[in-house]
C-alpha cells in the first residue's frame, strides 16, 4: 500500500502532540489502525478461553497473536529501550517462567523484559510478551509483590484482554498515510507509531482487571507465594496516587483502571481461599538484594531538560528549544512542539555514516523541493543544510534540515510548520539548529542519577531518623511510599530500607 501524504503535517503534528501529552487512548487508535490497514485481519470464529472458561470471538489465530506480539516487542524495546542488569534481567525471568509455566498458556513463547523507564508501570503484550519498568521495581517492596505484578500482567495474556479488544475496536478508516517526502525521515517517531506503544497503554475494562487480579492470585497460589501481596501492590499505587505531584496518576492505574474497591476485592478473595492452599513466601530480603543499585527516577546521563535548554551528558551536546515549547525527551530524539501546535523541532541520530548520505538521501527524496542544499560548519563543526518544501493535499509544508557531523554520530536536526506559518517560525527554527554545541560544563557533564541504596539499621529507629541521619534527595514521603513504611513507624534494628542517593536534577 502506498502511503497517501494528505494529511501528513496535521496527523505528524497531532501525533506528536500524543507522544508528548502522553493521550494514549487517541494513541492505541493511531497505531492500530496503522497495523490493520499494513497487514489485514484475518477473521476466524469462536473458541472457549482455557483461563476464564469464556467463550470469545477469534479475530486473530494464535500464530497471529504471537506475530503480533513479536513485533511490538520491536516496537517496545527500540522506543523504550531495556534496563542493563543482567543478573536483574535474569532474576525477573526467572520469576516470569516459573508462573508462565503454571498458567493455561504455558506454551506460549513467553518473554519478560526490565524497561528502562521511570514510570510505576508493567504491561502485557499479545503472545506472551510482559514488561516491568524499573520504575514499579523501585516502589515494589518484596519478590511477591513482583510476582503479584507479573503474574496479573501473564493473566491479561491468558485471558486474551488485548486480543479481545482489538477485535472489539471500531477503527476509523483513515489512512496512515505519513508524507513520503519528510515524514519517513522521522524514523524516531516512525517507530514510536509501531503497534507496540498503542498497545501498551491499552486501557482494559474493570471486568478485564478483575480478571487479571484473579488470575494473578491464581498464579501466585499455583507457585507458592503470599497473594496477600498483590493488595499491597494496590495499597502502594494509591500512595504514589497521593503523594504525586499534582495528584498525577501513576502509569500502571491510569492504564489499569482502578474503581477504588480491588485491593478489598483481593483481600475478601485471598480471605475466601483455603489456607492450607495458600504460600507464604514474600522473599524481600531477596528483593532487596536485586534492586540494590538501581537508577531511581529519571536518568539525566540519558538527557535532561533545564527550562529550555537540553543537555546530554553522555553524547557531550547540548540544544535549544525555543522558549515556551513542550519538549519531550524520548528514547531516539528530542522534540519540541510549538505552543500554539503548528511547528515541530526534532533531533535524532541518524543511521548514516557521513552527513553527505544523510543529506542526499533526505533531500533526495521524492516529492520533497529544496534549494542547493549548503556546505559549512555550526559552530565548528561540518554541516549540511537547507530549507524545503513538501506539498500535500491540504497544506505545503515547508521546514529547514540540518545534517552535523560530531563525534563519531550523524545528527538530524528537523523542523517544520506550514508554508503559511513558515515566515513566523523560521527564525526561531534556524537560531535552534545553531544552537546544537559541544557540551563542556563540567556539572553537566558530570551529572549521576540517583540510584537505590539497601541500608541495615543498627538500632531501632523511625523512618523521620532514618532520613535525618542518612541525607536523601527525595522526600520522607517518597522514602515512606518506596519502603511500605509510615514516617513515625518504629523500625528495628537489623531491617533493610531503601535509601535514595545522587542528586536530583531540578
Amino acid at each position: 500500500m502506498k502511503s497517501d501524504p494528505g494529511t501528513a503535517f496535521n496527523f505528524t503534528i497531532e501525533f506528536i502532540k500524543i507522544i508528548i501529552r502522553f493521550d494514549w487512548k487517541r494513541l492505541l487508535l493511531y497505531t492500530l489502525t496503522a497495523f490493520t490497514l499494513i497487514t489485514g485481519i484475518t477473521l476466524g470464529g469462536c473458541a472457549t478461553n482455557p483461563a476464564t472458561g469464556e467463550i470469545q470471538l477469534q479475530l486473530y489465530s494464535e500464530a497471529q497473536e504471537i506475530e503480533i506480539g513479536k513485533k511490538s516487542d520491536e516496537d517496545i524495546v527500540g522506543s523504550l529501550g531495556l534496563y542493563n542488569d543482567k543478573d536483574l534481567k535474569k532474576y525477573i525471568e526467572k520469576l516470569g517462567l516459573e508462573l508462565a509455566a503454571e498458567s493455561e498458556r504455558p506454551h506460549l513463547p513467553w518473554t519478560f523484559r526490565l524497561v528502562d523507564d521511570p514510570a510505576v508501570n508493567a504491561f502485557a503484550l499479545p503472545g506472551g510478551y510482559i514488561y516491568v519498568t524499573r520504575g514499579i521495581l523501585t516502589y515494589l517492596n518484596n519478590e511477591a509483590e513482583l510476582v503479584g505484578v507479573i503474574g496479573h500482567e501473564i493473566g491479561h495474556v491468558t485471558a486474551k484482554h488485548s486480543i479481545q479488544q482489538m477485535s472489539n475496536q471500531q477503527l476509523i478508516q483513515f489512512g496512515f498515510g505519513l508524507g513520503r517526502a519528510i515524514l519517513p525521515k522521522l524514523e524516531g517517531l516512525r517507530r514510536l507509531a509501531g503497534m507496540g506503544l498503542g498497545l501498551m497503554m491499552l486501557q482494559f475494562s474493570r471486568e478485564d482487571e478483575n480478571q487479571a487480579d484473579e488470575l494473578g492470585l491464581r498464579y501466585m497460589v499455583r507457585t507458592e507465594y503470599d497473594p496477600r501481596q498483590l493488595a499491597s501492590v494496590m495499597t502502594m499505587l494509591d500512595g504514589v496516587t497521593q503523594a504525586g505531584n499534582g495528584g498525577r496518576v501513576p502509569v500502571w492505574l491510569s492504564t489499569h483502571p482502578d474503581p477504588g474497591n480491588r485491593r478489598e476485592r483481593i483481600l475478601r478473595r485471598v480471605d475466601a481461599m483455603d489456607a492450607g492452599s495458600m504460600g507464604t513466601t514474600i522473599n524481600r530480603y531477596e528483593f532487596l538484594d536485586q534492586v540494590d543499585g538501581m537508577v531511581f527516577g529519571p536518568n539525566p546521563r540519558e538527557g535532561f531538560f533545564k527550562e529550555n535548554r537540553f543537555y546530554h551528558p553522555d553524547l557531550k551536546f547540548f540544544f535549544e528549544f525555543p522558549r515556551d515549547w513542550e519538549t519531550s525527551n524520548l528514547k531516539q530524539a528530542v522534540v519540541g512542539v510549538s505552543p500554539d501546535q503548528y511547528a515541530v523541532i526534532q533531533i535524532m541520530i541518524t543511521d548514516k555514516k557521513t552527513i553527505k548520505e544523510a543529506a542526499d538521501e533526505f533531500f533526495g527524496q521524492e516529492g520533497l523541493s529544496a534549494e542547493q542544499p549548503k556546505i559549512g560548519k555550526t559552530n565548528g563543526m561540518p554541516e549540511i543544510s537547507g530549507v524545503f518544501t513538501v506539498p500535500t493535499q491540504r497544506v505545503v509544508l515547508q521546514g529547514f534540515a540540518a545534517f552535523i557531523a560530531y563525534k563519531k554520530n550523524t545528527y538530524q536536526i528537523l523542523g517544520y510548520t506550514t508554508e503559511e506559518k513558515w515566515p513566523e517560525f523560521e527564525p526561531a527554527i534556524t537560531a535552534s539548529t545553531r544552537s546544537f554545541n559541544r557540551l563542556t560544563d563540567k556539572k553537566a557533564l558530570s551529572v549521576k542519577p540517583m540510584r537505590l541504596k539497601i541500608v541495615t539499621l543498627d538500632k531501632e529507629t523511625t523512618l523521620e531518623d532514618f532520613a535525618d541521619r542518612f541525607p536523601s534527595p527525595v522526600s520522607i514521603e517518597t522514602l515512606a511510599l518506596i519502603n511500605h513504611v509510615g514516617r513515625n513507624e518504629r523500625l528495628h534494628a537489623g531491617m533493610k530500607l531503601k535509601l535514595v542517593e545522587g542528586e536530583k536534577i531540578q
